[in-house]
């Protein structure tokens, strides 16, 4: 039996634990086999992002000794954290012999999950079921950071029952931005609410009185733009993807 690694991300593992488990779900359904290396802990980003080089250094050797020792793909609910090992782990060591094979060793094995479903496995219809609106917000890191942005897309355009709209200028950044939205709060709070503003214009309001469902490939959009919705009592609700295609 084919096995992975998951790789379940702070955010997820403390405030979205229903994320991870959807991804065990929904791979153990396709036949795959999930194993957890228990000694994970962050990837690194927010120190990097920083710009606290050494530190980000001690946390990607750590990942990459824990991940070392296991064998399959890894499988991450996070294009942030899949950008982190496909690009900034190579970048830590660049100028390091022994260090650079075995960051990009992990970074061949790292696929964000719909990545892997999509470019891995081949399917873009996992038999979810939806009724309702969705629309999609594609995170800067997924789109941008590993240009993954066709392969939610087609899972979701496979999602039964679904009626999908989108999202209008969905390119544009939630806010969030990692320690971005602590640096610069007035303008993250201000990218928050033409994102909101956006959401609310992604339907017609002569509608059946359904609101959409934001979809989302990160924890942190999830958690920021959830936040914001419910700061101003809005009825839209934000989920990750994987919890859309673990639905039934």
């Amino acid at each position: 039996m084919t096995h992975v690694q998951l790789f379940i991300t702070c955010l997820a593992d403390s405030f979205f634990p229903k994320t991870g488990q959807a991804v065990v779900d929904i791979l153990q359904r396709l036949g795959i086999s999930v194993e957890f290396a228990r000694e994970q802990t962050c990837c690194g980003q927010p120190t990097f992002n920083a710009g606290l080089r050494t530190e980000a250094r001690a946390i990607a050797e750590h990942t990459i000794k824990v991940f070392e020792k296991t064998s399959g793909d890894i499988v991450t609910p996070s294009g942030s954290c899949a950008h982190m090992f496909r690009h900034n782990y190579p970048e830590l060591f660049a100028d390091d012999a022994v260090w650079l094979p075995r960051a990009k060793a992990l970074s061949a094995r790292t696929y964000e999950f719909t990545e892997y479903l999509v470019n891995k496995l081949n399917i873009t219809d996992v038999g979810a079921t939806w009724d309702g609106i969705l629309t999609y917000h594609p995170s800067c890191p997924t789109l941008r950071g590993i240009n993954v942005d066709k392969q939610p897309r087609a899972l979701l355009a496979n999602v039964h029952g679904a009626t999908f709209v989108e999202l209008p200028h969905a390119e544009e950044c939630c806010g969030f931005g990692g320690i971005m939205s602590v640096e610069h709060p007035e303008l993250s709070a201000e990218w928050l609410k033409r994102k909101i503003s956006n959401l609310e214009a992604s339907y017609p309001s002569t509608s059946s009185g359904q609101v959409p469902t934001l979809v989302v490939t990160d924890a942190g959009c999830l958690m920021h733009i959830a936040g914001g919705l419910n700061r101003q009592k809005k009825k839209q609700r934000v989920l990750h993807i994987a919890e859309i295609l673990n639905h039934r």
